[in-house]
């Protein structure tokens, strides 16, 4: 009796060590490596401002939990929830169609009537793809267009965007709004060249739209590049109703080479017409009348139509290079497509909770506003972020999702991060920037080819000076949590 006494305090004992010790490692779960916190210490982030959370993809529970219950605001790296929601949502090989009907009869190459472009909201309709549709109308035969050209943009429905809510900078492409029939990203693209001979600066705008007028004041001087467009400045005044002058002045140095400036100066409308009427009349064609907004003919067949690339091509455009208008655009396509009622922001919200609800993946923290990150409303906790990409890993569209996100040292957002480190090409991770966010999300393959999802979010006036404590996670990770 004595001994099984002496037994039953000692496993009494090992039981309440083994509980101790249980506690204390879920306690370090909730501390920071010590070179990820000497890198925010560096930066003046306090840690209250950080969450970080590391799991590897095969394991039920994160290897690394901190502040991981905390809602914050993600920036771009919400594009993640996006990027999933679509390619389960819509499918990989999903695309979206822009047709064109002739409302009128076409006798010869003359059609009698209207030309109306009803939008699927594509998201990559660039000029070259524009072009396409252009060159299509022409081989089926059409030359002259008597009537108007018709937009037909109720894929969406219309939503008063202001391009200047978010920081006051309307003509910065990143706050383009979303449209049924977003052609070229709303964007004009300028291309500088100066020439330190001639002293001249040549300015060449792509797309010409028709109603943009160049003004040219710039000169070519000597000197380091520096920040080139700080010395530039750009007038605009109203030109003919629709159209715009755009009146550059000021010094370019000659060192800077070729550099470009994208603004987007007109609204939906104009754009798309500007656009047109300059591919059209280039290839020979004649449009007589002016633009409005309408529908397209009921039950008429298209005569010509443009089928974007696929919905896995277009969420690696946006992810690489952190899209912001083409995630809009993703975005309120799950709601036009699963809800079949034109595409608005707070239905493709309730469709990605639905969706995220019956994926087991519950987030009651999660607000996103518009689908891009672009917002300072939005707000995602790291941890209800880990479990997505745990799910996207374990999903059947892993290949597509994970090969949309940059790579470490070679593309994307960032090509130019950790080049010569032994992280560099073992990482495909989403960057997020705000004035005040800095964030990161995505997989590491460790040096143990084990792999792991991570999400990173630093919410803090002093977030801009966090890419050495970003740099350490990446490291920590990839060393296996060493």
């Amino acid at each position: 009796m004595l001994r099984i006494a002496r037994c039953a305090r000692a496993c009494a004992q090992l039981a309440l060590a083994a509980a101790a010790l249980t506690a204390q490692a879920g306690r370090a779960a909730e501390v920071l490596p010590p070179a990820i916190a000497a890198a925010l210490a560096r930066a003046g982030i306090p840690q209250s401002a950080v969450a970080l959370v590391v799991q590897d993809v095969d394991a039920a529970k994160p290897a690394l939990s901190f502040n991981g219950a905390q809602p914050l605001n993600p920036a771009s790296v919400m594009k993640l929830v996006t990027s999933f929601a679509a390619l389960e949502l819509l499918g990989p090989t999903f695309t979206w169609r822009t047709e064109a009907y002739l409302a009128g009869a076409l006798a010869g190459d003359v059609l009698d009537g209207d030309l109306v472009l009803r939008g699927g909201g594509d998201p990559r309709l660039t000029i070259e793809h524009f072009w396409l549709l252009v060159r299509g109308l022409r081989a089926r035969g059409l030359r002259e267009i008597r009537g108007d050209l018709v937009l037909d943009r109720a894929y969406f429905e219309p939503n008063d965007h202001d391009p200047a809510r978010f920081d006051g900078e309307p003509l910065r492409p990143y706050n383009v709004g979303a449209d049924a029939l977003l052609v070229n990203y709303k964007t004009v693209r300028f291309q500088f060249v100066p020439d330190a001979a001639t002293k001249a600066v040549t300015i060449a705008p792509e797309p010409r739209v028709a109603q943009l007028e160049v003004a040219n004041g710039v000169r070519a001087v000597e000197g380091a590049c520096g920040d080139w467009r700080a010395a530039l400045k750009l007038d605009l005044q109203p030109k003919n109703g629709a159209g715009v002058r755009a009146s550059f002045s000021g010094a370019m140095p000659a060192s800077c080479g070729e550099r470009v400036w994208n603004v987007a100066l007109f609204s939906h409308r104009d754009f798309v017409y500007g656009v047109f009427r300059q591919l059209w009349e280039e290839s020979g064609g004649v449009l007589r009348g002016r633009v409005r907004d309408g529908a397209a003919p009921a039950g008429a067949r298209p005569f010509a139509v443009h089928e974007s690339p696929s919905a896995a091509e277009v969420v690696r455009d946006m992810n690489k290079f952190s899209n912001n208008v083409m995630a809009r655009q993703v975005f309120l396509t799950l709601s036009a497509e699963t809800l079949k009622l034109p595409g608005r922001y707070d239905r493709s919200a309730r469709v990605v909770q639905s969706w995220l609800a019956g994926r087991g993946l519950e987030m009651p923290e999660l607000v996103i506003e518009n689908g891009s990150g672009l917002s300072r409303a939005g707000r995602i906790s790291a941890g209800s972020l880990a479990r997505l990409l745990v799910a996207a890993y374990r999903s059947s569209v892993m290949p597509e999702f994970v090969a949309s996100l940059p790579l470490v040292a070679y593309d994307g957002t960032l090509r130019k991060r950790m080049k010569f480190e032994s992280v560099a090409g073992q990482a495909h991770v989403k960057t997020g920037s705000l004035s005040d966010v800095r964030a990161i999300a995505g997989y590491v393959l460790d040096r143990n080819a084990r792999r792991h999802a991570l999400v990173f979010i630093v919410n803090h006036a002093n977030a801009g000076a966090g890419q050495a404590a970003q740099d350490a996670v990446l490291r920590w990770t990839y060393e296996s949590g060493r």
